[in-house]
């Protein structure tokens, strides 16, 4: 097949969730014999036309000028250019600004749509926003030949919504059992004397949750922040929060770092609320992170019994003074290491794109 993927702002991934995914299955597909091009924002540093066999396509990105609107105007460039490339297959990453442009998509090509989360739960988002979010999602999951849900919960919230099935594809992670650490060296850490926290600084992270929670607790430990803090909402809870045990990294791209950050984390924190099967939570997963999750129907379908939960400040109080040992909860450890291997393997996450990516062509020739 000839594949093209729009909605990322590119790879190697330096931003998100979807970036991530790309960077594992792309290079995958191509070896598998497919012909792969993923649209780049023209703001990427990277800037060859190729990685690891994928065709990069660059396209002007005026974010950094005029804001989010910008992420319309590119994901516009991308459109208008698939176009003229001849794609069997495009595969469409969320809905949030592209599928206001779905009349321009190709009509030869099999439009496949990964719906993302519920975005327009999103409380970043102001009112007129979330409603145009509501009608954006309507519009893509409408016009789409075929429809990706990352977690069960949306594959029901899309069959219920707009008798629409979809096929479930999570996304993926790799085990990691085998800590450096001289990686925490440079942050000044020691192994399981810190708690961590990886995310986007949003609320909907339940990020205040967790610093309220954490300040008020009479733990020694500190808090590991990572995430771009360079938001109104990062900047808000960095000058309120950070201190002494609250310590801001900013965002970490390097891969390694990060898996040893979490192997050898004492507690990790995941807030996440909004959304499917988020990529941190199964890398916290698979890097053999003692989980705290928010107590969500999407964070209990992946960990099931095999973590602890939160709702509020007063419960990160109570699991940050209780008295645990990492050893002690080693069938957490081991329970989530089995997910990984049988679930969300990107061997695995890749055979069911690709089973899904033909059988959507196959059926739109039929």
């Amino acid at each position: 097949m000839k594949i093209g993927i729009i909605g990322t702002r590119g790879i190697p991934n330096q931003y998100g969730g979807f970036e991530q995914f790309v960077e594992f299955v792309a290079p995958a597909l191509v070896k598998r014999g497919h012909e792969v091009f993923v649209y780049n924002s023209s703001l990427h540093p990277y800037q060859a036309d190729s990685w690891n066999g994928v065709h990069l396509l660059k396209k002007f990105d005026p974010e950094n000028k005029i804001g989010t609107f910008g992420q319309f105007i590119y994901d516009f460039n991308c459109i208008v250019d698939s176009r003229k490339r001849n794609f069997d297959v495009i595969l469409q990453l969320g809905y949030t600004s592209s599928s206001l442009w779905t009349f321009l998509f190709p009509k030869k090509a099999t439009l496949v749509t990964n719906m993302d989360g519920l975005e327009w739960k999103r409380s970043k988002y102001k009112k007129t926003v979330q409603q145009y979010l509501k009608l954006a999602e309507k519009w893509a999951a409408i016009h789409s030949d075929q429809l990706i849900a990352d977690s069960k919960g949306i594959q029901s919230y899309l069959l219920e919504k707009y008798n629409r099935s979809s096929d479930f594809i999570p996304y993926g992670a790799i085990l990691f059992t085998n800590g450096e650490e001289k990686a925490l060296q440079q942050h000044q850490l020691t192994k399981y004397n810190y708690n961590l926290l990886i995310a986007r600084m949003e609320p909907e992270n339940n990020i205040e949750t967790i610093l309220i929670g954490h300040q008020k607790s009479k733990t020694e430990k500190k808090l590991i922040l990572v995430g771009n803090h360079n938001n109104e909402f990062g900047s808000y809870v960095k000058k309120k929060y950070e201190g002494e045990r609250i310590i801001f990294l900013g965002p970490v791209f390097d891969l390694q770092l990060l898996n040893n950050l979490r192997y050898f984390s004492h507690l990790y924190f995941h807030g996440h609320s909004v959304g499917g099967t988020n990529p941190s939570l199964l890398e916290a997963m698979a890097s053999q992170a003692l989980i705290v999750a928010n107590d969500n129907v999407f964070n209990r379908t992946i960990l099931e019994d095999d973590a602890f939960y939160f709702s509020t400040p007063e419960d990160i109080v109570a699991v940050t003074e209780k008295a645990i040992a990492k050893n002690d909860f080693q069938h957490f450890l081991e329970n989530n290491n089995d997910k990984i291997k049988k679930y969300y393997s990107w061997n695995h996450i890749t055979d069911q794109l690709e089973n899904c990516l033909s059988n959507a062509l196959r059926h739109r020739k039929n």
